[in-house]
C-alpha cells in the first residue's frame, strides 16, 4: 500500500460525487503530432471552465451548502470553485494576482465569486487568503493541500488505469494533479512511469523533488502561469516522493513550441501549463522513443492576444 494522504475508497467514491460534465474525458492518439513516440492525449478542457479544477472543486463544495469559502488562485481553480459553488449556493471569494491573465479573472467574475487582487504573484495571494479565512470564518480551500483537490485529480487516474501507456507526463506545479494521478497509478499500474514537468522558470517544486526536501525561490519568471510557484508545500512534497518517477524541467521556448505543436497538429488552443509534456517530449526525444505516452491537456484559458503574440 502506497504510504499517502490520498485513499484509495474516497477516490473511487468521488466519481459519485463530482459532476459528470468533467468526467469520462477523451483519451486519443495522436498520431499527426510525430515526436518519435506514439502520444496520447487525454483532454481536460472540454467542461465548463476548461480546466481539470473542477473534479477537486466539485469535492470541496458538496458538503457546504450555505457557507463562504475562500481560495488563492492563478485563475482555473478560482473559476472553478465559483462554477461548483454558484450551483449550490456558496458565497466565493477568490484572491488572485492582479497580473494573472484577464481571461481568467474576467470568468471568475462571471461566475459571481467575489475577486479580491494583490499585486503580487500568487504566493501573495495566498497568504491574503489566509487571512480572508480567518477574517470571516469561512473555509480555505489550499490547492494540493487539501485532499479534495488531491483526490479529485485523481479521478483522472482513474480513466488512465486500462490505458495502453508506458509513460503519462504530467504538469506539475502545487502538485494536487501530479499527486492525484500519481497515487493512482502506483498503485493499480505500478508499471507506468509518472514523469512531472515544470518550467524551469519556476522551478521550486521539482528542485525540492530532486533534494527530497522543500526548497523555495525568490521568483518566478514562465508565461506558464498556472504552474507558477514558490512555495512547495511540505505534505505535497511527501506525497510526490512516493508517486512520481521523475520530475523534469522545460524551456519557455520549448514550451510556446509545444502550444504551436497542439494547435497545428491536434486543433487545440491550449494555455503554457498544458504544453508542458509536450515540451518535455521535445527536450528528452530519446528518452520518450518508442513508448507509449500520455500526456494531460490541463487547461485552456489562455489571453487571446498573449497567445496570438506566442504561437502566431
Amino acid at each position: 500500500m502506497l504510504e499517502t494522504r490520498l485513499d484509495d475508497t474516497r477516490i473511487t467514491a468521488a466519481r459519485s460525487v463530482i459532476d459528470p460534465v468533467f468526467l469520462d474525458t477523451p483519451l486519443f492518439p495522436c498520431d499527426a503530432l510525430d515526436l518519435g513516440c506514439a502520444l496520447s492525449i487525454k483532454l481536460e478542457t472540454a467542461n465548463p471552465v476548461r480546466s481539470f479544477k473542477g473534479r477537486g472543486t466539485e469535492l470541496v463544495t458538496h458538503l457546504l451548502a450555505g457557507s463562504g469559502v475562500v481560495c488563492a488562485s492563478a485563475g482555473n481553480l478560482g473559476q472553478a470553485l465559483a462554477w461548483s459553488g454558484r450551483r449550490r449556493g456558496l458565497d466565493v471569494t477568490v484572491v488572485a494576482s492582479r497580473f494573472a491573465p484577464a481571461v481568467k479573472l474576467d470568468r471568475i467574475r462571471a461566475l459571481d465569486a467575489e475577486l479580491v487582487l494583490v499585486d503580487g504573484d500568487f504566493e501573495l495571494a495566498r497568504d491574503r487568503a489566509v487571512d480572508i479565512s480567518r477574517e470571516r470564518g469561512i473555509r480555505l480551500v489550499e490547492d494540493s493541500l487539501d485532499l479534495e483537490t488531491c483526490e479529485g485529480a485523481a479521478t483522472i487516474g482513474l480513466e488512465l488505469v486500462d490505458a495502453p501507456v508506458d509513460v503519462v507526463l504530467i504538469a506539475l506545479g502545487g502538485g494536487a494533479m501530479a499527486t492525484g494521478i500519481g497515487h493512482v497509478l502506483k498503485s493499480r499500474r505500478p508499471d507506468v512511469e509518472v514523469v512531472c514537468v515544470q518550467p524551469l522558470g519556476a522551478p521550486a517544486m521539482t528542485r525540492s523533488w530532486h533534494s527530497r526536501r522543500v526548497v523555495t525561490t525568490e521568483s518566478m519568471n514562465t508565461i506558464a502561469d498556472g504552474v507558477a510557484g514558490r512555495r512547495p508545500i511540505p505534505e505535497v512534497l511527501a506525497d510526490l516522493l512516493v508517486v512520481a518517477d521523475d520530475a523534469l524541467l522545460v524551456s519557455e521556448e520549448s514550451i510556446i513550441a509545444g502550444m504551436g505543436l497542439l494547435l497545428r497538429h491536434a486543433g487545440l488552443v491550449v494555455e503554457p501549463s498544458a504544453a508542458l509534456g509536450i515540451a518535455a517530449i521535445l527536450e528528452n526525444r530519446q528518452r520518450f522513443a518508442g513508448k507509449r505516452v500520455a500526456t494531460i491537456i490541463c487547461g485552456s484559458n489562455v489571453d487571446p492576444e498573449a497567445y496570438k503574440r506566442w504561437v502566431g
